[in-house]
């Protein structure tokens, strides 16, 4: 029986004691169960703590409120945040997982909520795949995320995030000190095998080094 730690989730051990964890946020609609694929294609081997956004929206999951298409919640964002840095706080304890070997992966709202975390949360993750991410919030405090590895992938035709939106993204995390990686292409919202390919490789990368 899976322990309550405040979010409906699942958690999948890696292949060994020493595996990376991989911490996956899904989109608007999704749940605990839709990453896990992607998260084994991208890093096999990891450990996989996967929850689900605890915010409903017309029956949607989501980790946080908005007010309209591209306007967050502010508040409910901060709040819903630090309640997820909780969460994996407590699972790295009941798991046992190492959290210097924690890296986020999320898509579209679960990339956003990812972003939030790294800026309210700096250290908390090791690295990040943020796909189709948006600028959570402008802080209003530079964190350090120096030497952070961050992979963003956005699609020029994504309908829902305008480009300079994920543009500033990438420009917030570069000055706080991450080094990030924003690979552009020719799409839309959804992924595609090719980026996830690139995900895969830059992530490998970096798993490496932990």
């Amino acid at each position: 029986m899976t322990p309550d730690l405040g979010f409906v989730h699942r958690y999948l051990p890696g292949a060994e004691e020493s595996s990376p964890t991989l911490l996956l946020l899904h989109g608007t609609g999704g749940s605990e169960e839709d990453l896990i694929p992607l998260g084994q294609d991208l890093a096999p081997g990891a450990a996989i703590l996967s929850p689900r956004g605890k915010v409903s929206e017309y029956g949607a999951a989501r980790f946080f409120r908005r007010l309209a298409e591209g306007v967050f919640d502010h508040e409910d964002l901060r709040f819903r945040t630090h309640e997820l840095a909780e969460f994996v706080e407590a699972a790295a304890e009941e798991y046992g997982f190492d959290r210097s070997k924690l890296s986020a992966v999320g898509y579209s709202n679960g990339a956003n909520v990812a972003g939030s975390t790294i800026l309210l949360h700096p250290g908390l993750l090791r690295a990040a795949v943020l796909l189709r991410a948006m600028v959570p919030f402008e802080p209003e405090v530079t964190p350090d995320l120096s030497g952070m590895p961050v992979f963003i992938a956005a699609g020029r035709m994504d309908r829902m995030i305008p480009p300079d939106n994920t543009q500033r993204l990438a420009d917030i995390l570069t000055e706080a000190g991450a080094e990030v990686d924003l690979r552009w292409r020719n799409v839309g919202h959804s992924l595609t095998y090719e980026e996830v390919g690139e995900a895969k490789e830059w992530l490998a990368g970096v798993l490496q080094g932990l």
